[in-house]
Order: structure tokens, then C-alpha cells, then sequence
């Protein structure tokens, strides 16, 4: 119907337009789903920008196939980006969409079923033709008939109005439909008042040499803004108020951007310059994208032919007295252990970032999970133990690398950084912190010889330098760079006679240089302050206990949990090794703990060879974020046994 025509039209901005009515609410989930050619991706960071410069809270997960161009119109070929933006606190990109946005039968049919009751469908009804039902596995058109009675459902042919939107332009046809996200961003972004000058001006730039594919782009945006405003399919505008920050400086950051930033950052406050050696893979190449552009700060990127040379290269550039780095996935985690191993044997500083994925083998290229911490803990030959470190949501990835840096430079081992795939792409704003709260790190290089050899009988003393003499607070050895005068020696994979670093074989020196080696990384938890352990109430008798990016999900959990009455405590572990030396103590402070993880159990097994208590595991291996609805349950039942009562979480609000 035209506007005009509506006995509620009135003027606006200049337009006639119908009323609008505006409704507040504390929180949203959108989810943009199409084909992996749609744009999703583009379009759901876009949503995301422009709700971060709006200032609200928020959590994303951006969700797409491993193929670079998967079957169009197939369910394998979804790609998909959630986000979660409120007025508040939030820590999850939320389990279950208010809104769906979907291109096409095969978006809306894989997405379907994560759709609560009333949920919100905008659906471009342009492709629900035929053969692209069938595609999607419909023997019937589903916007016909009753199938979607349970939702709000709203038919809108944007591929349709965008192309006419954009005639103007001499595009072709199929030129012309590309801009269809860039109309249902409009439409979105009116929908929930975003601002839009951010999205013009990235269209701008990102265009900029291609005029006409520009200004189709910025047409279409603004066609998606003003079909909401005119028409009558959507009376009601949403408003979620900024979210109330801590004071300071923002910007929103993905996982990999913080661990690149991080790294930066790490080498800044040690004085080193850094060296990254990596082979591409899936989640983890951003990083090197990202750090190849930051020569100005003494970055040094080398993109290897494999892993097995990427390592190789940084632990080189480690001997030369550089912060080495490799980042990998754990396929890559596999074909560096024996190179991992020779940087323990020679206490070499060296980062290792695993951006964890499903697996094994090739597995799940965009998925994520948790399923490479016994990788990290044991996954080389011998006795050859490593720091392992995880951060627990996007932004914490760079206060984890930096503390990585940290441990492997003033110990002189290898450390390995558990991320995954929901934290490399998903994003949250970032306070960027004061230069005066970031660590400084000493390498602290040997400069003179170390050791005084007496001569004996009839000869003079000397001094030589011992490669492996050891730090009395730290066990570190000396770290001496090549070149520097009188302080020649000799590293290498064979095994090391105690302080001088000569080649040994004797069964006694080795005892005694794995023991030592072993011991060095126990001492770093002496660096480590208490575990925190959040439990307002003091009276909880449950514990869930976990690590990685378990963080929001679980805390999200515990939070229904609390808001239902229920006492529940809840602890995060970002040293997996060594723990933290009061952990024991705090397990045994609760009468039941749970350990929710994306394996089967992996951390849970730790603990109970450790420290002999039973703990209770929830685990999922599905390739996404574990749901806080879930382990609301899963955590209420628990308390529910240990204090002998019925539970009952079911949210009386949304939270």
C-alpha cells in the first residue's frame, strides 16, 4: 500500500510516512544468514560498527563454511553472522536470535531451528523460487501456509527493490542484486536507530576506485533506511539504550586483531624486536595479515612454505635475540612439536598461538572447540613441559599474549596461547589500556662471562660463559645473543650437561636436567597472584570451574543461576599450566565442581590426576560456543543435588 494513502501517515523528516511507534528494550540478537556470496560477513560487521559507535554492549559470532565457495543455495553453503548488542553487561552472543534475517530457503531452513517462539523472520522472498527450494530441501514453499505460524514472519523482496533502487547505475543484473545486504543493513539499522554515516563512509572508501559499484551500495543502504520509514510491514522501531562503560578509551576488536596488537605491545615493553614465522591456516592467518602491516614497529613477518619451517624461523630469530612467534591451528600445533621440543632443550624465549579449531585432522576448519589442551600439555617427545596460557573472551586476547610474552621471556621456555575460533573472529569492545598498566619486561641479556673456572695447580683462573647456569629466583638460564664478544656457546637438540652446555650422555646429568627443566616451569606460578573466585554470597557450594573462551557462556550461565535465587561460585583459569599453586585448595573449598568445555573432558582429567577431586564435566564437541540456557540447567541441577532441593531456573525475565 502507499504510504500516502494510510489514514496514520504523517509528515517525517521531510517524507510522508506512517506513525511509527518506538519501543525500549534491554537487549537484542540479530542474526544475517544467505548464501556464502551474500555478504553476510560484511554486513553483520558493518551492524556491528555501527552499534559499537552507538555505544552499546556487545558480543558477536560470525559463522561460515570452510569451502571459499561453497555450493550456492545449499545448507552446507550458509554463512551466517550473530550479534548481540544491549544496554548492559552481556558476555554471549546470545543462544537463541530475536531476529532473523535470511536470503534465501537454504539460510532460513538452517536457522530455523535455533528460533525461539516469536522470534522475528525478514525473508527475501526473491529466490524462493523452485529449484532453489529443492536446493534447501523444501518439497514445499514454507511462506506458504501455516509452517512459519510461530514467528513473526516478514516477506520482503529486497533483492528485488535493491536492483530497482539501483537502476540508475547501468549495473548488470547480478551486479546490481550484490547490494542486497547492504538494503537489509539499512533496513536493520533503521529497524534498531544505528547510526548510518560510518557504513556511508566505509562504502566510500572500500569503493572508492570503483564509482558506480560505490554509489550502488551507499543507494542501496539508504533505500534499506527508507523502506523502513515508509512502510507499513514494519510499525515499530526498537530502541536499545548505550550500555554504562568503565571510563576510558574504546574501540571493538576481534580475537585476532588483540593477539596481533598484543604481540606488538609484547615487544614494545621487552624492547624486542618481533619475528613472526607462520604458514597460513584457518582461524589463525589474520594474525599475520594484521602484524605484516606494523613494520614501523620492528615487526618482522615471514610467511614459511610450511610449519615445520615457520617454527623453525622464529626460534632462529628467538637464538638472535629477538621475540619469536609462530601462529598456527592445532593441525599445525602437530607438525611443529618436534621444533617446540627443541626450543624447550635450548630455553629459547618462543610464542606459540594455537587458534584452536574442530578436529582431528583437517576436522572443522571454521569451527571452534577446545580440544588441544592435552595437545599443549603433552604433545611433544619426552619430558619437554610448556607454559600453557588461554584468554577468555576477544578482547582479553591481548592481555593473554602479552602475558605470554612475559612468561617466555623471563623463563626462557616456549609458551603456547590457547585461542580458538569463536574468539578469533567473534569481537566485544575494548578498553584500550594506559601505557602505565602494561608489564615491563626485562630480557635482561648476558653481557660478560659468567663463570669462574680455576686453573689448578700452577695456572691462573678464567672466566667463560656457562649457557645453562640458572637464575636463583626464575631458573631461567642466560640468554646471550650471538656476536657478543667473548660470550660464544653452543645450543642444540641434544641433551646439555648441567651449567656449561656441553653435550652429555650420562643418565645422571639428564635426571637432573629434566627434573630442573620441570621445575623451572612449576616456579612461574609463584608469579601468578591468587585465583579469583567469584561468590558473592559466600554460602555456594558448587564451583564451575573452566577456561578459554567458557568464560561468557558459563558466566552467563551463573548468572540465570543466581538471578534465580541459587548460590553458585564460578572460577576462570587463564594458567593451564602451571596452575595456579592455590587451586587445589579452592577446589576443595566446594562440595561439587563442574568443568564445562568443548571436548570430552579434557581439563576435567587434568584436575583429577592433579588433585584427586571427582570433578563433574559437561562437555559438547558440536563446532560452537556452548549455550548459557544450557548450563543454566546443567549448573542448577547440580546445586540442586548438593543442597538437596528442587531448582527451578527458568528465567522469569530476559537477562
Amino acid at each position: 500500500m502507499d504510504a500516502r494513502a494510510s489514514p496514520r501517515a504523517r509528515k517525517y523528516r521531510g517524507r510522508v510516512t506512517p506513525d511509527k511507534q518506538v519501543k525500549q528494550l534491554d537487549r537484542v540478537i540479530i542474526r544475517f544468514a544467505g548464501d556464502s556470496g551474500d555478504g553476510m560477513q560484511l554486513t553483520g560487521d558493518r551492524f556491528t560498527q555501527e552499534t559499537a559507535v552507538f555505544g552499546n554492549d556487545l558480543v558477536t559470532l560470525p559463522n561460515f563454511p570452510a569451502e571459499i565457495r561453497a555450493p550456492q543455495g545449499t545448507l552446507p553453503g550458509v554463512s551466517s553472522f550473530q550479534v548481540h548488542f544491549a544496554d548492559h553487561d552481556i558476555l554471549t552472543a546470545g543462544d537463541s536470535p530475536d531476529v532473523l534475517v535470511a536470503m534465501n530457503p537454504a539460510a532460513l531452513r538452517a536457522n530455523l531451528g535455533d528460533l525461539a517462539k516469536g522470534a522475528a523472520i525478514i525473508v527475501d522472498t526473491h529466490d524462493f523460487t523452485a529449484r532453489n527450494l529443492t536446493k534447501a530441501g523444501y518439497d514445499h514453499n514454507p511462506l506458504d501456509g501455516d509452517d512459519l505460524a510461530e514467528f513473526a514472519v516478514h516477506p520482503v523482496d529486497l533483492t528485488g527493490m535493491t536492483i530497482e533502487a539501483v537502476k540508475e547505475f547501468g549495473l548488470s543484473r547480478k551486479d546490481a542484486a550484490r547490494a542486497k545486504n547492504m538494503f537489509a543493513l539499512g533496513l536493520l539499522s533503521w529497524m534498531y536507530g544505528r547510526p548510518t554515516d560510518p557504513t556511508i563512509a566505509f562504502l566510500g572508501k572500500r569503493f572508492a576506485k570503483v564509482p558506480a559499484i560505490r554509489d550502488a551500495n551507499v543507494t542501496a543502504f539508504k533505500a534499506g533506511w527508507n523502506f523502513g520509514e515508509t512502510t507499513e510491514a514494519f510499525v515499530v522501531r526498537y530502541e536499545v539504550k548505550p550500555a554504562k562503560m568503565a571510563p576510558g578509551t574504546y574501540r571493538n576488536i576481534t580475537g585476532n586483531l588483540a593477539l596481533a596488537y598484543g604481540l606488538i605491545a609484547g615487544g614494545v615493553q621487552s624492547g624486542l624486536p618481533v619475528f613472526l614465522g607462520s604458514y597460513p591456516i584457518t582461524p589463525a592467518s589474520d594474525i599475520l595479515h594484521e602484524l605484516s602491516k606494523h613494520k614501523a614497529f620492528g615487526v618482522t613477518t615471514f610467511q614459511a612454505e610450511d610449519e615445520i619451517a615457520g617454527v623453525g624461523a622464529a626460534i632462529g630469530a628467538s637464538f638472535a635475540g629477538h621475540l619469536g612467534v609462530t601462529t598456527t591451528s592445532g593441525p599445525g600445533v602437530a607438525l611443529k612439536s618436534e621444533a617446540i621440543g627443541l626450543a624447550v632443550m635450548t630455553e629459547l624465549p618462543l610464542v606459540v598461538i594455537d587458534v584452536q579449531r574442530g578436529g582431528p585432522s583437517t576436522g572443522l576448519p571454521t569451527k571452534t572447540e577446545q580440544s588441544d589442551l592435552l595437545q599443549a600439555m603433552f604433545g611433544r617427545n619426552g619430558e619437554a613441559p610448556v607454559p600453557v596460557v588461554a584468554p577468555q573472551s576477544p578482547g582479553d586476547c591481548f592481555a593473554a599474549v602479552v602475558e605470554a610474552v612475559r612468561i617466555a621471556i623471563t623463563y626462557r621456555t616456549p609458551v603456547m596461547l590457547l585461542s580458538d575460533g569463536y574468539l578469533a573472529n567473534g569481537s566485544e569492545p575494548w578498553r584500550i589500556p594506559d601505557l602505565d598498566e602494561m608489564p615491563a619486561i626485562d630480557p635482561r641479556f648476558a653481557t660478560e662471562r659468567n663463570k669462574v673456572v680455576e686453573g689448578g695447580e700452577g695456572k691462573e683462573d678464567s672466566t667463560e660463559f656457562w649457557p645453562y647456569l640458572r637464575d636463583p629466583e626464575t631458573l631461567a638460564r642466560p640468554w646471550a645473543i650471538p656476536g657478543t664478544p667473548g660470550l660464544e656457546h653452543r645450543i642444540g637438540g641434544l641433551e646439555k650437561a648441567d651449567g656449561n652446555g656441553n653435550i652429555s650422555y650420562d643418565p645422571a646429568n639428564h635426571d637432573l636436567m629434566v627434573r630442573t627443566r620441570q621445575a623451572k616451569i612449576d616456579r612461574i606460578a609463584e608469579s601468578f597472584g591468587p585465583l579469583e573466585v567469584d561468590d558473592p554470597s559466600g554460602e555456594a557450594k558448587v564451583l564451575v570451574l573452566g577456561w578459554g573462551s567458557t568464560y561468557g557462556p558459563i558466566g552467563a550461565g551463573v548468572r540465570r543461576v543466581r538471578r534465580a535465587g541459587y548460590h553458585v561460585a564460578q572460577a576462570h583459569l587463564r594458567h593451564l599450566n602451571p596452575f595456579p599453586a592455590d587451586l587445589g585448595d579452592v577446589l576443595r573449598r566446594y562440595d561439587k565442581v563442574l568443568v564445562p568445555e568443548m571436548n570430552l573432558g579434557q581439563l576435567s582429567l587434568l584436575l583429577r590426576a592433579k588433585y584427586l577431586v571427582d570433578v563433574v564435566g559437561y562437555n559438547e564437541v558440536r563446532g560452537l560456543p556452548l549455550k548459557a540456557a544450557v548450563l543454566a540447567d546443567v549448573i542448577g541441577g547440580l546445586v540442586g543435588e548438593a543442597e538437596g532441593i528442587e531448582v527451578d531456573v527458568t528465567p522469569k525475565e530476559r537477562v
